[in-house]
């Protein structure tokens, strides 16, 4: 019976071994499964930080968008209004260029009558003469200036 003793003790320890295994297993299983909900918050709490992120960079393209339109607004005003500016200069240029022609013609015809060194007085009180720059058809032509069209927005107040 001494083998029969020893076979039972065997059997408690193995019994009792197996119990402490399962134990350990249901321990690990139980800590497996918290490391597991761990991971998938860290994960969720991953995914939320990155949709929030998602949404503050949409806005701010958003609004980035929004100032480049407004921004490429103003441009194309101010390069229409700069366009508007030099067809004027241009136009000015041209009118005071034949303004100083005219004056150059009316000084030359006057410097021919007098003896005075100053050329750039004239003197409108005097009457007419039959050769008068204004009353010779050869010089009509710098009175035919042409006036140059403007946009219809070049002077708003």
């Amino acid at each position: 019976m001494a083998t029969s003793s020893g076979s039972s003790a065997t059997q408690i320890n193995s019994g009792s071994e197996e119990a402490l295994m399962d134990e350990r297993k249901r321990k690990r299983m139980i800590s497996n499964r918290e490391s597991a909900r761990r991971s998938r918050m860290r994960k969720q709490k991953h995914l939320d930080d990155l949709m929030t992120q998602l949404t503050q960079l949409q806005k701010q393209n958003h609004e980035i968008i929004t100032n480049i339109n407004f921004t490429t607004q103003h441009l194309l005003n101010v390069e229409s209004e700069n366009s508007v500016l030099r067809a004027q200069l241009n136009e000015l240029t041209h009118r005071l260029q034949s303004l100083n022609e005219i004056i150059s013609l009316l000084n030359d015809d006057h410097g021919d009558d007098d003896d005075d060194d100053d050329k750039t007085s004239i003197d409108f009180t005097q009457p007419a003469v039959a050769d008068n720059i204004f009353l010779n058809p050869f010089h009509l032509a710098y009175l035919n200036q042409p006036i140059m069209a403007s946009a219809d927005n070049t002077f708003q107040y």
